[in-house]
């Protein structure tokens, strides 16, 4: 009784949170129109037939672009196992939404996660009826675990990860999050960290099956474009992965801050000099972000040149008196971008918002050197490091001369790169373990 009142008192707030999210999505539209697709869909309203289907609906939520790139890996293994399946794929941002369009195949499904209220919920379950539900990684929403436990629908959470953070934030909530994470049918674990932190939540933990990410080959055409264009370069690259707001005005002060003056003593002249003979690439996380990074560039003394604009033939040389950034203003590329780059700082780990995932970078053998704020991934952060794929730096302008300091060394470079691959390949074979369980469990469905 106590959790019905909890739950509906929660489920009020997220009902009159609704007008907030539709101006929220209406100010993301404008710069990603992604946002202004089938608005309505979120709210449980829709407008595409279900039609008949011989197989089982299989749902998989993948709420943005890494966890829709790990979807993938998932997707190809259960086409292989259950061939008559239909795929149901939700998102929950423009980028995850462009991403899944790849994965579809004839008489697949794609719509919008449902907003968390019980009526956009039920309604999503109705219209769709799905015969199992997968949730990638960390989505998990009271409402719509409920809904599928109501209708009898099997949820699952797979390639599941729970930071000490996240796990803090869910404590202070316990309330509302036990219940949730205990209603789940099966969760299979990236880490053994991962395991403890969801059981101590609630949820039923079947296995540590590792990263899914680990499974992802990387876009070889992209990788190999990157890799000719790279060949015609003099300089080496570094690379700015998945940075994140605020970090790129601390890489460019820090970029000239090494511009050359006199009275350098030798230390700080072998640095200016390696930093000086490297070409550097921001590739903002958000894409949103593009324009505001290339202004920023640009107010800070550095000529710009962008992705989008090199077409087929590659980056170009440009003589306008002004150090050059690259900026990385495209989606879907991080492939050709590794595979361009020498070195890449690691976004999101040089404030405390936990890093990025350097998996792919790892994949495509570029070495990493990454913040001290990696507790998104942080098993995946001590395994690179362990492997000799990346490096650590207190600071930005650490990881600067330490990438540098890379690119420069060709042995030691060669020895990263392999280390990188390495690492990736030893850490593969997650989906197998997962695939066959939610096999089983499909099996077990009425």
């Amino acid at each position: 009784m106590i959790q019905a009142m909890l739950r509906w008192f929660y489920s009020c707030l997220m009902w009159l949170a609704q007008p907030f999210l539709k101006h929220k999505l209406t100010q993301r539209s404008r710069q990603e129109p992604g946002y202004a697709l089938a608005v309505d869909e979120r709210f449980g309203h829709y407008t595409q037939p279900v039609p008949a289907h011989d197989g089982p609906t299989l749902w998989i939520h993948a709420v943005s672009l890494g966890e829709t790139r790990a979807a993938a890996v998932l997707v190809t293994a259960l086409r292989a196992q259950v061939p008559h399946m239909r795929l149901l794929l939700t998102h929950g941002t423009a980028t995850g939404r462009a991403e899944g369009l790849k994965l579809l195949a004839a008489g697949d499904l794609q719509a919008w996660q449902p907003w968390d209220t019980p009526g956009a919920v039920h309604r999503f379950l109705t219209h769709f009826k799905p015969d199992i539900g997968i949730l990638m990684e960390t989505e998990i929403w009271p409402n719509l675990v409920h809904g599928c436990q109501q209708q009898g629908v099997p949820l699952v959470l797979a390639n599941a990860r729970l930071s000490d953070k996240s796990m803090r934030q869910a404590q202070r909530l316990a309330w509302l999050a036990r219940p949730t994470f205990a209603a789940l049918t099966a969760v299979w674990a990236q880490t053994e960290l991962d395991a403890q932190r969801l059981q101590a939540m609630g949820a039923n933990v079947q296995g540590v099956s590792g990263n899914l990410k680990f499974d992802a080959a990387p876009d070889a055409p992209q990788l190999a474009q990157g890799k000719r264009w790279r060949a015609t370069l003099a300089q080496p690259v570094v690379m700015f992965a998945s940075s994140r707001e605020g970090e790129e005005l601390v890489l460019l002060q820090i970029l000239k801050s090494f511009e050359p003056v006199a009275h350098m003593d030798k230390a700080q002249s072998a640095t200016n000099n390696v930093v000086n003979k490297v070409q550097w690439l921001i590739v903002p996380r958000h894409p949103q972000r593009f324009d505001a990074v290339a202004t920023l560039i640009e107010s800070q003394g550095f000529a710009v040149q962008r992705r989008s604009n090199w077409g087929q033939g590659g980056p170009v040389a440009t003589d306008t008196g002004l150090p050059v950034i690259w900026l990385g203003d495209t989606l879907g590329e991080m492939a050709l971008y590794y595979g361009l780059s020498d070195v890449a700082l690691l976004g999101g780990s040089f404030e405390p918002l936990g890093g990025q995932n350097l998996i792919e970078a790892a994949a495509c053998g570029c070495p990493v050197v990454m913040g001290p704020h990696t507790f998104n991934f942080s098993e995946a952060a001590e395994q690179a490091l362990a492997y000799g794929a990346a490096q650590r730096s207190a600071n930005l302008t650490d990881a600067v001369a330490v990438a540098g300091v890379l690119c420069a060394d060709i042995d030691t470079h060669n020895l990263a790169k392999q280390a990188a691959v390495g690492f990736a390949r030893s850490h593969q074979g997650a989906v197998t373990q997962q695939v066959a369980a939610l096999v089983w469990l499909l099996a077990s469905v009425p």
